[in-house]
């Protein structure tokens, strides 16, 4: 673990995007994957690996609970870029009894239910996507929480068993929108509509002025850190 996570820091950490992915494609062939939900961040990390043509696997979670606006630049990306992203759906058994026992909305019931769901829609699936791989490249900054500021550029995900790399920890989102727009990429369009975090359909809401980033997820709930999971302190 000590080995591998320090190489990666060495070999990617502080570096530009652009040369650190190069490098870890290089130095890890076929072992480096990048999940994107299509949020403004994963879609900058994307036009990176895509336009460059780098040989990283990306994928994303079909939780079935997509925005529309989700699937639109889902296939937007495609178009642009030609290149593919692979799907990972839930099991459909498990999803199957959580419906039948519990109603198509127990998430909004406890926080517990809440976590059930996100762990048969998401971290489930997550963990075959990242299957074989020696790092997890993602779209998280600094900046979108007090939990994400507390994250390391380079970091080991005990629960997955693997290296996380974020590289655009550092940057701002008037960076992230520059480079957005300056590249032509395209974007979910419910980021002009006050949504600045994206997920599931009933489980995000728009963001009101003078909200913290992630207030959008999850709303109903007391907590301060607001996760599903997926990026669990390590």
């Amino acid at each position: 673990m000590n080995i591998l996570l320090d190489e990666i820091k060495q070999l990617a950490e502080g570096k530009p995007v652009t040369e650190a992915l190069t490098i870890l494609a290089d130095r890890f062939p076929g072992e480096i994957v990048f999940s994107t939900s299509f949020g403004i961040e994963d879609q900058v990390i994307s036009h990176f690996i895509f336009s460059n043509d780098l040989p990283i696997r990306v994928f994303t979670l079909e939780t079935g609970r997509l925005f529309p606006e989700t699937y639109y630049v889902w296939n937007r990306t495609l178009e642009t870029y030609g290149k593919d992203i692979e799907a990972y759906f839930p099991d459909t058994q498990a999803v199957q009894r959580l419906i039948s026992q519990k109603g198509p909305s127990s998430f909004y019931e406890s926080v517990e239910n809440r976590k059930e769901c996100c762990r048969i829609r998401k971290i489930e699936p997550l963990r075959r996507a990242l299957a074989g791989a020696v790092c997890w490249i993602t779209g998280i900054r600094a900046e979108q929480s007090d939990n994400r500021q507390g994250m390391s550029q380079v970091e080991w995900d005990a629960g997955n068993q693997l290296a996380k790399f974020h590289p655009i920890y550092d940057w701002t989102l008037d960076q992230v929108w520059s480079y957005a727009k300056a590249n032509h990429i395209p974007y979910n369009p419910l980021h002009d509509k006050g949504f600045p975090s994206i997920g599931c359909a009933p489980c995000t809401r728009a963001v009101r002025e003078g909200e913290d980033f992630r207030a959008g997820r999850w709303w109903w709930e007391d907590q301060s850190k607001k996760e599903c999971g997926l990026h669990a302190a390590s």
